[in-house]
């Protein structure tokens, strides 16, 4: 997408949606919570599972927990931007969130993997994506091992799932090494403010022009 793309969006009114994927390890969620840190006035779209909750983790918050009943009701009506079964268990994200956030003009984050990112794009191509890859295999497998969490199959597992995703990293507009956190966060920050400026030139620019034009009005009934 170009300059003049993003634009036409900033007329419009509209938010913008940002997404971001990469590898179990990469830093992914460091780095979204930095930005939503950074930007408080950006939303952060939550995600829906039929699983069931994990110690610590809070509805609403982490997810949100809803019934299989419930969920695949919403699949038949179109409820779901994105959604996939992972494991018996479904996850999706709300097309309605996206769509009332988006149409209030608010700055979406969508933490999401690369196949979800595929489904968002077709209904919202003018997405921004960002992948983080990590630096080298190599140091990929030393971050999920230091973990000290998983088994050895499970990191196999998700080295395999790593290396299919960052082999798809041309999908996104933007991919960032994450080879310095500091460098990472900073990079991020300053794409995201080159999308958003566009949006706050756009409305600056609408409401100077309603401002005028009420002044206009002004001076003619005076006249």
């Amino acid at each position: 997408m170009n300059a003049d793309n993003d634009n036409n969006i900033a007329a419009s009114g509209k938010g913008r949606l940002f997404i971001l994927s990469a590898p179990s390890g990469a830093g992914k969620t460091t780095l979204c919570r930095a930005l939503m840190e950074h930007f408080s006035d950006m939303l952060y779209s939550v995600s829906y599972t039929t699983r069931e909750p994990r110690k610590d983790e809070k509805s609403g918050a982490d997810y949100h927990f809803i019934s299989k009943e419930d969920f695949v009701t919403k699949i038949k009506e179109g409820k779901w931007a994105e959604w996939a079964e992972v494991h018996g268990n479904f996850y999706g994200t709300s097309a309605e969130f996206l769509n009332e956030a988006l149409a209030s003009g608010s700055n979406v984050l969508l933490d999401i993997d690369v196949e979800g990112a595929r489904q968002i794009l077709k209904r919202y191509p003018d997405s921004i994506t960002v992948f983080i890859m990590p630096p080298t295999p190599g140091i990929l497998r030393n971050r999920i091992e230091s973990r000290g969490a998983d088994s050895r199959d499970v990191i196999e597992r998700r080295l395999k799932n790593a290396e299919r995703e960052m082999a798809q990293s041309g999908l996104y507009r933007h991919v960032i090494v994450n080879n310095s956190l500091y460098e990472a966060i900073a990079e991020l920050v300053g794409i995201v403010e080159m999308h958003r400026k566009g949006v706050r030139h756009e409305a600056q620019k609408r409401k100077g022009q309603r401002v005028r034009g009420s002044k206009a009005q002004s001076k003619k009934s005076e006249e």
